[in-house]
């Protein structure tokens, strides 16, 4: 019986480092391969085959990058 539960608390512990090892640190909203405008924070990001969005920080404003050259295609306004 002290075997199964020390079998089973070692299976237990494994498994808990294998799910910490797995999962990566968290990075920043954005990847670094982005380039943002000068004062420009990012709070969300998404991206397409063809565009990126960028969401600033104070939610007023969507920036939308053309994702082959990473310009700024549009910049949509948040009322």
């Amino acid at each position: 019986m002290t075997v199964l539960t020390a079998v089973m608390i070692g299976g237990l512990v494994i498994i808990i480092v294998l799910f910490v090892m797995r999962f990566p640190a968290p990075q920043g909203v954005v990847p670094d391969s982005v380039t943002l405008p000068d004062g420009v924070k990012a709070e969300a990001f998404t991206m397409t085959p063809d565009w990126y969005a960028v969401v600033t920080e104070d939610g007023r404003q969507i920036l939308i990058f053309d994702r082959a050259s990473g310009a700024l295609k549009q910049t949509v306004a948040v009322d």
